[in-house]
């Protein structure tokens, strides 16, 4: 689905990248096997090269294609991948069995005069965990245009004429961290070299760096929620906005931040804790909500879509001013406070049992967010 996976694991698609990396503050990063089975392709042509028109099944199971580039050049791909090796979310792939068999290739046409063929191959042993990824293997020898291999299931060979064919090498990666149980972020970032702060991942909405030249001092630095139209979505998207930072893994947890709420009388924002769902689901999150609203209320709620109510009353609280929400979840029972007091406690927690922290906003509206912090087990 993506290049690199730098998004957190829980998320829809979690790891379906060429390689991982979603440990920013780690360093870690995982070379994923899809990255080698690229190779077998991306390595040996080029922009340019065509599909040659044989193309076909092989009589066991599996496939084959060729390519050139028109210049002499011809490299051949053949897999055997399995059914349950081969599924993708959409469409659904019909039933076909693989098994091991020997297959006769033949070239002809002006490939027919070839002689040898260079060999990469890959081996994917799901049941033993043994892997084999892009080797090169001895040269093939062809025989008036015609060799044979004998293939197993779960296989990838490519045989070209290209001998620039190599398995880069890579540094051991530091150890697997999880995300800080302490962090906080003030946004005090001074032309800062992109638009997003780290470890933040927009669920809907888009969250950026701010620099509110009108503050007169202590909020000149915000991250600033920037979209005021719901976006013409293929899916059922949230109407809410929401960025989820943390760790899945969080159950007890307190998330503190200043706001600022942009749009008077029908404004609204949130902080969050055990949020347990993002992507094209996010829409039905659940976790523990507590929204203060420019027109003086607030309320808590199990959900984003506000309809498990926990609790609700007056906050004072208008749009155009600062303001610091504290929510604090322990087992059971959350509470919260609006500007260092206490505005709500004891409230039995239902549903969600762990998940990330998060900041967002009751629709598509300006809304500003500052020196964030949570803490968590």
């Amino acid at each position: 689905w993506n290049l690199v996976a730098s998004y957190y694991e829980e998320l829809p698609f979690g790891r379906d990248g060429l390689m991982t990396a979603k440990e920013p503050w780690s360093g870690h990063y995982t070379v994923e096997s899809p990255i080698w089975i690229t190779a077998h392709t991306t390595q040996f042509t080029q922009p340019g090269w065509r599909y040659l028109k044989t193309v076909g099944h092989l009589e066991k199971g599996g496939s084959y294609v060729a390519l050139t580039d028109g210049k002499g050049n011809l490299t051949i791909i053949i897999e055997t991948m399995s059914h349950n090796h081969s599924v993708c979310i959409r469409p659904p792939l019909p039933s076909f069995n693989v098994s091991s068999q020997d297959a006769t290739f033949y070239v002809k046409g002006p490939f027919s005069e070839l002689s040898t063929l260079q060999v990469w191959y890959s081996k994917l042993d799901f049941k033993r965990s043994n892997l084999t990824l892009f080797k090169q293997l001895a040269p093939l020898e062809l025989n008036k245009g015609t060799f044979s291999l004998e293939l197993d299931v779960d296989e990838v060979y490519t045989l070209t004429t290209i001998t620039t064919g190599h398995k880069g090498f890579y540094p051991e990666p530091p150890e697997s961290q999880p995300f800080p149980s302490h962090y906080e972020d003030s946004f005090d970032v001074r032309n800062p070299p992109f638009s997003e702060a780290p470890n933040f991942a927009d669920q809907s909405g888009v969250y950026e760096y701010f620099t509110n030249t009108s503050d007169p001092g202590e909020h000149v630095f915000t991250l600033r929620q920037m979209v005021t139209q719901r976006p013409i979505t293929w899916i059922i998207d949230a109407d809410q906005t929401i960025s989820v930072i943390g760790n899945y893994s969080w159950t007890n947890m307190t998330v503190k931040c200043d706001v600022y709420i942009e749009t008077p009388e029908r404004g609204g924002v949130f902080v969050a804790g055990r949020v347990d769902r993002g992507g094209s689901p996010t829409r039905e999150a659940e976790g523990l909500f507590f929204w203060v609203f420019a027109d003086g209320t607030y309320g808590v709620t199990a959900d984003l879509l506000r309809k498990i109510v926990l609790k609700k009353g007056l906050s004072g609280v208008r749009a155009r001013e600062w303001h610091t929400l504290t929510l604090h979840i322990h087992g059971h029972l959350a509470s919260g406070m609006l500007n260092g007091y206490p505005l709500w406690k004891d409230v039995y927690v239902v549903g969600s049992r762990s998940g990330w922290a998060a900041i967002g906003t009751q629709s598509f509206e300006l809304a500003q967010f500052d020196n964030f912090s949570v803490d968590a087990s």
